[in-house]
């Protein structure tokens, strides 16, 4: 296969898993509700940037040390696990107090910085070990077998392209619903279904 098809087709592999509804979705609807269009832009290139990370680390050899070994993939999973789980609280309380938590200050308009969208998205990836153990099961199945740098930094580009696409679509898209997602009652059920989901994928990263 050509260089570009194994190109092409490593970026079907990252779309389907890009789409597969998880942390990084969440955060992102979440960021771009609570925020806006760019914040919830922004949490996406933290997640894209987790990406870049994560592939770089892949082609390093520093992702498969990761999944060898036991205590180091276990601390990340713990710790990405608690950083999930703080996040749902925060959302399940930002529910509880009427819609308005850190998110929102008390007049309704959106508060935290960029920084804070970006890194939100970033940490949600990055202390995520499935996503290294995914690029070490997938990145040499597509890189060439000398595994030149040029290749895998293009490798890892594809990735990130295709994961900051999906996901400025997705920010992009909720955004627009803004209005509708942000009355009262209807930010106040947001909250509680996207705190639960954060929770319940912070046990599940936590047990498995």
């Amino acid at each position: 296969m050509s260089d570009v098809g194994q190109a092409l087709a490593f970026a079907g592999v990252i779309g389907l898993a890009a789409v597969s509804p998880g942390p990084d979705f969440a955060i992102v609807v979440r960021r771009s509700v609570a925020a806006g269009r760019l914040h919830g832009m922004m949490a996406a290139a933290g997640v894209a940037a987790g990406v870049f990370i994560w592939s770089v680390a892949a082609a390093l050899g520093v992702a498969a040390l990761l999944a060898a070994s036991a205590v180091a993939f276990t601390v990340v999973k713990l710790a990405g696990a608690a950083y999930l789980l703080w996040l749902g609280v925060t959302a399940l309380l930002a529910a509880r107090r009427g819609g308005a938590g850190p998110d929102q200050t008390p007049g309704g308009r959106a508060g935290g910085s960029l920084w804070r969208s970006f890194r939100d998205g970033l940490l949600t990836n990055v202390l995520n070990p499935k996503c290294g153990v995914f690029f070490v099961a997938v990145l040499p199945q597509f890189a060439p077998v000398d595994g030149s740098a040029g290749a895998v930094l293009l490798l890892s580009l594809v990735a990130v392209g295709v994961t900051i696409a999906w996901f400025v679509v997705v920010a992009n898209l909720v955004a627009a619903l803004r209005r509708v997602l942000s009355r009262p009652a209807v930010r106040r059920s947001l909250d509680a279904v996207t705190g639960a989901v954060l929770v319940a994928l912070g046990l599940r990263l936590a047990t498995t």
